[in-house]
């Protein structure tokens, strides 16, 4: 019998459960640090790894309930089941950010709100779990659009980076005042206003799919299966995702349905059912089988890799992995958010054998080229691995297979020379506008206007025309 297997177990005495448990939550650790920093592309290839860490700590969650009051007894402190249970939200944050799945979504968020309601991590000698808990708790509340717990982490956190900084006065918190900042700035972007109703398609409140124009004509039948998100701009909005990034993810997914929504955020501990003496409790789910929680009745939301800054290296590996792993009947949406620079290179022959730039190397092989790119890095020695050139280089090989192309940028014209140009399959490409209208600095600070306007077009219209939150009943 192996160490998980504890459905069959003898009768034991404390000392012998106390060491099977930890055993267990060795091996369970083991494989969650080998799965955490595993990329979200390459899905395939992983995904048998995230199943099996899930089906661990099922197991361990099982035995530490099922034996409880004699762990506690022989020296289970009430954090450590807290530790497992925010590990087991990350796991189900992780399997969200690999499958686009919200459901696995609302899993995370019942453990991390049961960690909350029970305090597991209050004791000041665990102030970096309590922080890192709220940080985590709050991107996980962000993207499943849960406004009122946003607002009271986010005064949670505030209030206790305080005392933190009272009572370890010794301590550096620069990092966690960073974090303060980043998350008040995102929520003055984020205002109620602009989540009015929700960004995903939502089949109560939009066209059903029925009632929209079928094209009858086609020579096959394709889905949206996958998207790439790719943001970088100096100084821009961000709290674990950019505010462009934050909407362009939610517009490409479903609305839950809302009794299959209200059902899996229905509270998972019947009160009093797993206490014990000392109140340490927690959720009474998990289930081995993370396929369980798959709402049936709707179309699967497109897989997404999210990039944050990446190198030219990092986005052409992400690229190429998500076209391979593209199924045949596959389109794939990528988003390039970045700001963009163009230059006419005119070489000499005497310089092009000394160019050693990767802009020098396309001067040289195309003399008289005009070099357009998108900054997709700050800017540094690397050139040419900071920026990511539309044609002929970098993206147009990926034509091979069905692109949505959107280009939000200043540069996004530059895109132009992909039409026509693809090298297998035609490519749907939506650009910004090169200038966009003048608003005031307030409305440049909550994002990208033409992101807006995809993701939410008539708060974006609204505010372009002067309503405000404080009018919007007349939206």
């Amino acid at each position: 019998m192996s160490q998980c297997d504890t459905a069959e177990l003898p009768q034991q005495s404390g000392t012998q459960l106390i060491e099977l448990y930890w055993a267990l939550m060795a091996n369970a650790d083991e494989k969650f640090h080998n799965i955490r920093d595993l990329p979200y592309y390459q899905r395939t290839k992983y995904d048998t790894h995230f199943c099996k860490v899930f089906k661990i700590y099922a197991q361990l969650w099982k035995f530490q309930k099922e034996n409880r009051t004699t762990l506690v007894e022989t020296g289970l402190r009430r954090w450590e089941i807290g530790h497992m249970a925010s590990r087991i939200g990350q796991l189900y944050f992780g399997m969200y950010m690999r499958t686009s799945d919200a459901h696995y979504l609302s899993e995370a968020y019942i453990f991390y709100e049961a960690i909350l309601t029970r305090e597991y991590f209050k004791d000041d000698s665990l102030a970096r779990k309590q922080l890192k808990f709220f940080a985590r708790f709050l991107i996980v509340s962000l993207v499943l659009n849960r406004r009122d717990m946003v607002y009271q982490l986010a005064d949670q956190l505030t209030k206790f980076l305080d005392e933190c900084k009272r009572n370890f006065q010794e301590t550096d918190f620069k990092v966690w005042n960073q974090v303060i900042q980043e998350i008040v700035k995102f929520l003055k972007a984020d205002t109620d206003f602009m989540n009015l109703r929700p960004l995903r398609y939502s089949v109560v409140l939009d066209l059903h799919l029925d009632s929209l124009p079928l094209v009858t004509d086609v020579k096959r039948k394709l889905m949206l299966r996958d998207a790439l998100l790719c943001s970088y701009h100096s100084n821009e909005v961000k709290f674990a995702l950019t505010i462009d990034t934050f909407r362009m993810l939610q517009s490409l997914e479903w609305e839950p349905r809302g009794s299959f929504y209200k059902a899996n955020l229905a509270p998972s501990i019947v009160p009093g059912s797993n206490v014990s003496h000392n109140g340490a409790s927690g959720p009474s789910r998990l289930h081995q089988d993370i396929n369980h929680i798959t709402d049936l009745s709707l179309p699967p939301n497109p897989r997404k890799a999210i990039l944050f800054c990446p190198s030219v290296t990092h986005f052409m590996a992400d690229l190429g992995t998500v076209c391979e792993e593209l199924p045949s009947d596959g389109i794939l949406l990528i988003y390039l958010s970045a700001s963009g620079n163009s230059s006419h290179v005119i070489t000499s022959p005497n310089r092009a054998g000394s160019s050693i730039g990767y802009t020098e190397n396309i001067a040289r092989d195309y003399p008289g080229y005009t070099v357009d790119w998108l900054q997709i890095r700050p800017h540094g020695p690397g050139g040419g691995m900071n920026c990511i050139y539309p044609s002929p280089s970098d993206i147009l090989p990926f034509t091979r297979r069905p692109l949505f192309l959107i280009v939000d940028s200043d540069n996004s014209k530059a895109f132009k020379a992909i039409s026509g140009a693809e090298k297998g399959e035609p490519a749907a490409i939506l650009l910004s506008p090169v200038t966009s209208p003048t608003v005031e600095s307030s409305l440049q600070s909550n994002g990208s206007l033409f992101s807006s306007f995809l993701t939410t077009p008539l708060q974006t219209f609204a505010l372009l025309v002067g309503f405000t939150g404080s009018n919007a009943e007349y939206v």
